[in-house]
């Protein structure tokens, strides 16, 4: 996978430090679920299916305005091999916001939703926000999970759910404007019991995850 440093306008993002928040967000779920192909067709609006799979973990930078406001986003693309398992936990802290990902044609990423699910509650922040994403809808021929299982799944867990195509454009952008769009409006509950930040940009203590289960950007 390309780097964040690979094109202008990522460098330029990178760069730009006029904003009124940063939020990290997070792309999760087994390999090959379509990770990297949803992050580029979101930041670059491109798409290929000659992506190896991710090493590690990489990132894009992205600006969008959201409810008149300048949001940086720095989203990771993890790997989603048990062997970076280790690497990519280590990232969760700080993270804002989740995309958990599964194919909709691969039962066995759809049944380890659940340990995804578990992953993010154990290393994340308590406040943390996250979208279920059945990716490759695209696929319908090769269905094997029917949206109504994602979103009853969703439900249990808690999240909302979207069904997406990074290959066709379906739902990419409006699954990212939805998870900022959540951050933003728990972030303002939290800002009505607190004043705003010096800064103006979101951020997190750095207590640990569990001691704190409300927004402290």
């Amino acid at each position: 996978m390309a780097s964040a440093s690979d094109t202008r306008q990522p460098q330029k993002d990178a760069a730009d430090q006029s904003f009124d928040y940063m939020f990290k967000l997070l792309i999760i779920g087994n390999s090959s679920v379509g990770k990297t192909s949803f992050l580029f067709r979101y930041a670059d609006d491109s798409f290929t299916s000659a992506f190896v799979s991710t090493v590690g973990i990489d990132f894009k930078v992205k600006t969008v305005y959201r409810n008149e406001k300048r949001v940086k986003l720095q989203i990771w693309d993890t790997a989603g091999q048990e062997r970076y398992r280790t690497i990519t936990t280590a990232y969760y802290r700080g993270a804002m916001g989740f995309l958990l990902m599964y194919d909709i044609s691969n039962m066995e990423s759809f049944n380890a939703v659940q340990d995804w699910a578990t992953q993010i509650k154990t290393y994340s922040w308590d406040n943390a926000q996250v979208l279920l994403v059945g990716n490759k809808c695209d696929l319908e021929d090769d269905r094997v999970i029917p949206a109504e299982d994602g979103r009853k799944l969703a439900e249990e867990l808690g999240f909302e759910f979207f069904e997406a195509s990074a290959k066709d454009n379906i739902n990419v952008k409006q699954v990212f404007e939805r998870l900022v769009d959540i951050i933003c409006e728990k972030m303002n509950e939290s800002l009505e019991n607190g004043p705003v930040p010096r800064s103006g940009t979101a951020q997190l203590t750095e207590s640990s995850p569990k001691e704190n289960s409300n927004c402290s950007c």
